[in-house]
């Protein structure tokens, strides 16, 4: 037989014997969604799949190198599929030994496969472990640093064998898994039964509020508003909606509204056993709302035996105003905010959110929650409705104001962080904001979202997809940063993760036209025209404006540049009544070949005080212009990174999807 060097990997899946015992079913279910997950990534780095354990996989390498990328890859996609369906979790534990084997049919025998069997038990679910002979190979060549476990001593092993431990990139950087982390609570949207049903607004603020006040509770984890929305007059089973979420509890609701006189009824339900935790009905003056929102926090938080800290309770004892015309518009703020949704519908949510938000204002002048949900809001829409050059000033002043009432208001944290990023670029000030705001609400989903933004800017990948990650785990059901994780995957130079990453997002928004749009244009990159026009082909005769430049992404990807011509030349004859940024533009002439008028809107765009190149200067839109010195000379004004971390596309027919 004969012999020859191989990396040796094998892999266990976690818990498998105990839950099959527990249900067979469930647990055949899991060990087939991580055969489809992890078979492919083995592949991709070259891994021969020498058999199937049963609940584990040997796997033969050529070398230990690709064999850590490939261990790496398999614990950040199943660590991404369980930030999405944390309550059932697939882990597992990956052992990696280089040594002699020898082949026997499609077998493989030797010292190396049984030591590398022996090393697996050592690594915790989750993790990887190498052996000193693997270690020597890949240390300062893998995304991770490792750790020293000390010589083990090994089952049927004679001597006692040095082995190391991988600290994955995200394991410094976050906290415990969903399973074993803080409760994790969904408000689900208050229903409105008031006698009239335009107070639908009333319900749909006071259950922000609520989700608000229970996530300045460190010791709880609260599910964001965007995913709890899909739940609107659901008839969902709690159990299922606690599966969906990854939530071990629900709070649910109703209000009624009449006159001065307010009924809430609100009960806490465990999603695992459907039992109710607490319930009560609240019958008060409209005037005591604030007071019934800090009482139903400190229930629930009673409840699931999360303890109080002061500052806590006196934060949730304290009104953000007494003007109840005030605090009524400031609901209708939030509610227009919430309902703005793509090019299509800018305008008429846009007047509707300022509008409310200043009425608050201007009926309180003392409401920091207003200034820093207007400064917010600008910030947020800014690029997209509007010019940063209109939006930092007031911004700015607003977020200055809100601060000066409030100096540890998590929501003011966030917009300082914003303006520091976008108005300012200033990287260090923002990340420091975003953490402040991060430090004060660790639920705070628009900080996290905000600060994983900055570090794929800044092309800090390892932790900006922690952060997304994070994000996703608080807000399962919101697009956009699974959107945005996938172009991150990509940006790093990870074409096939992008693609199967883009492809659950897909699986998880069936109905979002955005989410087959950005998975068509990945395609259209990695030269896979058939899937890329399957996927654009619904939207064929779609006329909206997002509908048209996602078709022009993926026909420009493909070679096709008659959409994109009739975009531009829609623009210049003055067509579009929607603010559309310089860099978009630049994008598409580049595409087109027209590197000088690109560069020319770029310069434009600089010069004029919307700096926003950083949003896709990484897109291989502009990679015909990439080397251009003044395209280097913009990044370096900016102080951007110069170079890429992915191939450069030797092409300039490339798209460059919007990606907030």
């Amino acid at each position: 037989m004969a012999r020859r060097l191989a990396a040796i990997m094998f892999s266990d899946l976690v818990g498998f014997t105990a839950s099959a015992q527990s249900n067979e079913r469930a647990a055949l279910a899991r060990l087939q969604e991580e055969q489809k997950l992890v078979e492919p990534v083995f592949t991709s780095y070259g891994g021969r799949v020498v058999k199937s354990t049963g609940d584990g996989y040997l796997v033969e390498f050529e070398s230990a190198l690709r064999a850590t990328e490939c261990a790496v890859e398999v614990q950040r996609r199943l660590r991404e599929r369980n930030s999405i369906q944390p309550s059932f979790p697939i882990e597992v534990r990956i052992g990696i030994h280089v040594g002699d084997i020898e082949e026997q049919g499609s077998d493989i025998l030797g010292d190396a496969v049984n030591v590398a069997a022996r090393v697996v038990p050592l690594a915790e679910p989750g993790g990887v472990c190498l052996t000193a002979q693997a270690y020597d190979q890949v240390r300062n060549k893998v995304a991770c640093t490792f750790e020293a476990l000390g010589a083990a001593t090994l089952k049927g092993v004679r001597e006692p064998l040095p082995v190391f431990r991988a600290v994955l990139p995200w394991a410094a950087l976050t906290v415990a898994p969903p399973s074993a982390g803080p409760p994790r609570i969904a408000v689900l949207p208050l229903a409105n039964i008031s006698p009239d049903p335009k107070d639908e607004y009333f319900a749909d603020g006071l259950t922000e509020e609520l989700i608000t006040a229970l996530s300045q509770i460190k010791g709880l984890r609260v599910i964001s508003r965007t995913s709890i929305n899909q739940y609107r007059g659901t008839s969902k089973p709690v159990g299922q909606i606690g599966l969906e979420l990854g939530a071990d509890s629900v709070l649910e609701g109703s209000v009624r509204k009449a006159g001065d006189q307010l009924r809430i009824a609100v009960q806490l339900i465990d999603t695992r056993t459907d039992e109710h935790r607490w319930a009560q009905t609240f019958d008060r003056r409209l005037e005591n709302v604030f007071a019934i929102q800090a009482e139903v926090a400190e229930h629930t938080a009673g409840a699931l035996k999360v303890q109080l800290l002061k500052s806590e309770r006196e934060t949730l004892q304290e009104r953000t105003t007494s003007n109840l015309r005030a605090y009524e518009a400031y609901l209708r703020g939030i509610q227009a905010f919430r309902s703005f949704k793509g090019w299509d519908e800018t305008q008429r949510w846009d007047r509707e959110a300022i509008r409310q938000f200043e009425t608050a204002i201007r009926e309180d002048p003392e409401f920091s929650a207003a200034y820093s949900a207007l400064a917010n809001y600008l910030l947020a829409v800014m690029g997209i409705v509007r010019s940063l050059k209109e939006s930092v000033p007031r911004a700015r002043e607003l977020t200055a104001k809100a601060l000066s009432l409030t100096p540890d208001s998590y929501d003011a944290h966030t917009a300082m962080g914003n303006l520091a990023f976008q108005g300012d670029l200033d990287w260090s000030q923002a990340e420091r904001e975003f953490k402040k705001a991060i430090s004060l609400n660790p639920s705070n989903v628009t900080a996290r979202f905000w600060h994983a933004f900055l570090l794929t800017t800044l092309q800090r990948f390892e932790e900006s997809s922690v952060e997304y990650l994070q994000v996703i785990e608080l807000d399962p059901l919101w697009l956009l940063p699974r959107s945005n994780l996938n172009w991150l995957y990509y940006d790093w130079g990870k074409m096939d993760t992008a693609i199967s990453s883009g492809e659950r997002t897909v699986d998880s928004f069936p109905e979002e036209p955005t989410a087959r749009f950005q998975l068509a244009s990945l395609n259209a990159l990695a030269g896979r025209e058939k899937a890329a026009r399957a996927l654009i082909e619904p939207f064929e005769t779609v006329t909206t404006l997002d509908a048209r430049i996602g078709r022009a992404d993926v026909l420009s990807a493909l070679g096709d540049m008659d959409e994109l011509r009739k975009l531009l030349d829609d623009y210049e004859a003055g067509r579009f009544s929607h603010y559309i940024p310089l860099p978009g533009l630049a994008a598409g002439y580049a595409r087109l070949g027209d590197g000088e008028k690109a560069l020319e809107l770029l310069e434009r765009d600089y010069r004029e005080g919307d700096r926003v190149l950083w949003n896709s200067y990484q897109s291989p839109a502009y990679d015909s212009i990439r080397e251009d010195p003044r395209f280097v000379a913009l990044l370096r004004e900016m102080n951007l990174p110069t170079s890429l971390r992915r191939p450069v596309q030797n092409t300039r027919e490339r798209p460059a999807s919007r990606r907030r």
